[in-house]
């Protein structure tokens, strides 16, 4: 098992938070790690999901929304190929921070599976998470009003 966390800190509510990250539509525009999002984010149901790692192909894939709580947490479960082989549950989390004036962003993956020692590459992943923490935290913020 491999686990690649990072946090922002974000001037900005949970709830604010929460619609940069369900606003699949605009991610081509400001997420620079999931380029797209296609579906419903609702437990049980598939996503197509676009990702391109910092120097790296990109790569499309169809994980299962396994947790959705309003402006706390979205999970979903993703496979490469057969359960067991490259599986990743990928986690977004909310924190209040600040009564609540501020949020405190986790975006953490964890891979299991016979794979990951060959296709694992958390240096890239975690680049990856930090540039896509970053556009939220510039995206909440500025819908807030904190200035740049």
């Amino acid at each position: 098992m491999n686990q690649v966390e990072v946090f922002e800190e974000i001037d900005a509510p949970p709830e604010a938070v929460w619609e940069v990250l369900l606003e699949f539509d605009s991610y081509p525009e400001w997420n620079p790690f999931i380029r797209s999002v296609e579906g419903v984010p609702a437990e049980g149901e598939q996503l197509r999901i676009r990702i391109e790692l910092p120097d790296s192909r990109g790569m499309t894939f169809r994980p299962e929304v396994v947790a959705v709580e309003e402006n706390r947490r979205l999970a979903w479960m993703g496979r490469l190929v057969v359960p067991f082989a490259f599986d990743g549950y990928h986690e977004f989390r909310l924190e209040p921070i600040d009564d609540g004036e501020r949020t405190r962003l986790l975006q953490r993956e964890t891979f299991r599976g016979a794979l990951v020692p060959l296709l694992f590459d958390g240096a890239r992943i975690e680049r990856g998470f930090a540039a896509m923490n970053q556009g939220v935290k510039e995206r909440a913020e500025r819908r807030v009003g904190v200035p740049n």
